[in-house]
């Protein structure tokens, strides 16, 4: 059905421009459904735990290192083909294997079949986001670059929280099981309107005359494009800047229904209904507030102004996000939470943005990769994992606080990232990007 075999080079790209905008919304309804099938599992936890009789071990297993061990380590390789081959085909390919195996989770009997389920949507998402970022990347110039990664970035606000939103609601009315089947199935459809419609475009197109046509630049292995990452500092640290605040986040995310529920008397219909829901809305809010601000500041100062941003925001979220494990009335913890979901949302954006301007063109999906890598094996394997094994550990002493305790542990780490960003800024500005 797609044409533009027939176009010459100047009529595909000009088509690749045109349909930018319906590209660029088609990838974040997908990256919504990646997240709403991903993070669904935090609002059933309670209900699954009761169900199959599992320990918070367990749970965090599910929830964070299971899903991340298939999903980051298959990223690599599938990024690799991604940069010589049609990235649009392996996204709908992807999304419509994790949607399927999503349902299938819905028929899990055990600890065993659940977390084999939850291997298999880890494969399928392993194939969306790098390829999703090189092709925004080729989509939009530098200039644009980070507001346009930032309404892709909604995906991971909106689909998270409104999973937790449908997940609540059907699960209180028919189950843990009926709620995995009902977001799953639809990203099957999704998928067919993904492979008809999505454009390819060429690699390199928005980055100007100056950029090194991707035919004239050599062959890079696996090895030399790791790397050429390691060498290239400023994108060390912004990697580890993204590792360190989605463990945090991942961890905020997975068990935070759940501590809501234990520690602040809340049932799982009222999370749904009272917390999750606005948090989305005001964490997309922040995304794209956080774009737009990390645009201006690199018209006008250097793309490095965008780390500066991105630090800023958060310093000034996290006395927030540490007062909502200290606060015990309800509606001041509450309170404490939405303003720290205000700037939650404002790196993911603008970090994606700043990697793939640091990349080299034959090498964008390898290294979004290698960011999905480090991203997901230590912040969506670990911060879970880490949250129930303390909070395993610190029963016999906190009882039924032994959540909150583990959570706040966690979000101590919070200024390590903010270092990396200032760090990331500082090079990249020596560095006159």
């Amino acid at each position: 059905m797609d044409a533009s075999t027939t176009l010459s080079p100047e009529g595909r790209d000009a088509r690749a421009l045109r349909r930018r905008g319906w590209t660029l919304a088609l990838l974040t309804t997908a990256y919504f459904f990646s997240f709403m099938d991903r993070q669904i599992l935090s609002i059933l936890l309670e209900s699954i735990k009761a169900d199959l009789k599992l320990s918070d071990t367990q749970l965090g297993l599910l929830s964070g290192l299971v899903f991340a061990l298939f999903y980051a380590t298959l990223g690599l390789p599938i990024a690799r083909l991604a940069d010589r081959s049609s990235r649009s085909n392996i996204i709908a390919i992807s999304l419509a294997f994790w949607s399927v195996m999503t349902a299938v989770c819905g028929l899990a009997q055990n600890f065993v079949q659940l977390m084999f389920a939850r291997i298999g949507v880890g494969i399928g998402e392993a194939g969306f986001g790098p390829p999703s970022q090189s092709i925004i990347a080729d989509l939009y110039p530098p200039e644009k670059r980070a507001s346009a990664m930032a309404i892709y970035s909604l995906g991971v606000l909106l689909g998270g929280g409104l999973g937790i939103v449908i997940g609540g609601f059907v699960a209180h009315s028919y189950g843990w099981r009926v709620a995995m089947m009902v977001v799953g199935l639809p990203g099957v459809a999704l998928a067919i309107i993904m492979k008809l419609f999505v454009v390819e475009p060429r690699r390199g197109l928005s980055d100007g005359p100056a950029a090194t046509p991707i035919a004239d630049q050599p062959a890079v292995s696996l090895w030399q494009g790791i790397g050429e990452m390691w060498r290239n500092r400023a994108a060390f640290h912004l990697v580890a800047a993204i590792t360190v605040t989605s463990l945090i986040g991942y961890a905020v995310t997975g068990w935070g229904p759940s501590y809501m529920q234990r520690s602040l008397g809340m049932s799982m219909l009222d999370v749904s209904k009272y917390v999750a829901l606005p948090a989305a809305f005001v964490a997309g809010g922040s995304a794209l507030l956080g774009g737009w601000l990390c645009d201006r500041a690199a018209k006008r100062h250097g793309i490095f102004a965008q780390s500066y941003v991105v630090a800023i925001m958060k310093i000034v979220a996290f006395p927030f996000a540490l007062a909502f494990y200290f606060v015990d009335d309800l509606w001041l913890a509450l309170g404490s939470y939405f303003v720290a979901a205000i700037f939650a949302g404002a790196y993911i954006g603008p970090t994606y943005a700043m990697i793939q301007h640091l990349a080299p063109l034959r090498l964008r999906s390898t290294w979004a990769a290698l960011t999905l890598l480090a991203t997901s094996l230590l912040g969506l394997g670990l911060g879970p994992f880490i949250v129930g094994q303390v909070s395993d550990i610190l029963r016999p002493t906190y009882g039924a606080e032994s959540l909150r305790w583990a959570m706040f542990s966690v979000a101590m780490l919070t200024p390590l990232g903010i270092f990396h960003y200032w760090r990331a800024g500082v090079l990249m500005r020596r560095a006159n990007v």
